[in-house]
């Protein structure tokens, strides 16, 4: 008995030292749902340049439970995640502050962020399609709605349609043409489906290499994932394989979604999250975004890389990007409709 007690207050105090620690001054805790190899140079060159030290907790999945499971005890000071879905989530389970930052207002357009400031995008990534070099010819397809059309038929390979990317996007179409012709698309793009939808992007471009199907959806970024791939050299062989096609560019634009933050109202560390989500906007992270994760950065003033560049310019869809997270559950009642 008294050995477990005293197990018990070493414990305690251990948990002690370490919550203290996570309140540190000169710390910020950070929750992500993006993998460290994504997000890590980043938080080292936001050491370097203020001397704050960034403690993070990555997870796949599952950090709004735990969240929420923690309440105010929570060490997490912000959340980074992708896509506006799991963003939304944060704000309608009121765990993220309002900030008034001229830096993120300065930085941050206006349709990628929240209304009321509480949620911020930090990258962006237009969802485009992926068509054979060699059985689609080039300008053979300009707008995603042409995806329904009959001569698609057997020829299309998409991940499923409940993930985040794919009911985003559907949303964009509900926005743009309603729900009806909406749900028309994604029943006849269902009907044109190569194979039961499966697998990640990187899946859909390999399907197209093997010669399963013609035309895939996927994020931009994954091409030069795939493209500068040394550790799986067959992914630089799928990447050789497909064209980029930039859709809408005579009407709305390409729908693009974002990887975004914000700080979370239990923060005890509130200062520092917010000097990290700034610095996330400066110049040099935003040149790390297109640099090294191939994604497209939202301060307008920021240059793409050369790699990104060599991609071709396009225009961007315009809509609020809360819209897609308001729109996201008419989306999914669609998408499981039509059996996507």
């Amino acid at each position: 008995m008294k050995n477990q007690f005293t197990r018990f207050i070493v414990f305690f105090i251990l948990i002690f030292c370490f919550s203290e620690s996570l309140y540190a001054k000169n710390e910020v805790n950070v929750y992500s749902y993006r993998q460290p190899i994504l997000i890590n140079p980043f938080f080292e060159e936001f050491t370097k340049k203020t001397g704050i030290k960034v403690n993070v907790l990555h997870a796949k999945k599952g950090l709004l439970e735990r969240v929420i499971a923690e309440g105010a005890n929570t060490p997490a000071d912000l959340i980074l995640t992708v896509d506006i879905a799991r963003l939304n989530q944060f704000l309608k389970n009121d765990l993220l502050i309002e900030i008034n930052s001229n830096v993120l207002s300065q930085n941050i357009p206006a349709h990628l962020k929240d209304s009321n400031n509480k949620w911020f995008a930090l990258s962006k990534r237009a969802r485009i399609l992926a068509v054979s070099k060699e059985r689609v010819p080039l300008n053979s397809i300009k707008n995603i709605e042409e995806l329904a059309e009959p001569k698609w038929r057997g020829k299309i390979c998409t991940r499923p349609g409940s993930h985040d990317y794919n009911r985003s996007l559907l949303a964009s179409i509900i926005a743009a043409n309603g729900v009806k012709k909406a749900e028309e698309w994604a029943s006849n793009l269902v009907l044109n489906l190569a194979r039961k939808p499966e697998g990640n992007d990187r899946a859909q471009v390999k399907a197209i290499h093997e010669g399963v199907c013609d035309v895939a959806v996927m994020n931009t970024y994954y091409f030069g994932k795939m493209k500068f791939n040394e550790k799986n050299p067959e992914q630089q062989e799928w990447a050789k394989s497909i064209n980029l096609v930039f859709t809408n560019q005579e009407n709305r634009g390409n729908h693009i979604n974002v990887a975004g933050g914000g700080v979370l109202k239990y923060s005890k560390n509130k200062d520092n999250a917010i000097t990290l989500l700034e610095f996330l906007t400066q110049p040099k992270a935003q040149e790390l975004y297109s640099t090294m994760n191939f994604e497209y950065p939202v301060n307008s003033s920021v240059l793409l890389s050369e790699e990104l560049n060599s991609w071709g310019e396009f225009k961007e869809d315009k809509l609020p990007i809360e819209q897609l997270a308001e729109l996201a559950p008419t989306a999914q009642k669609i998408i499981d409709r039509v059996g996507w």
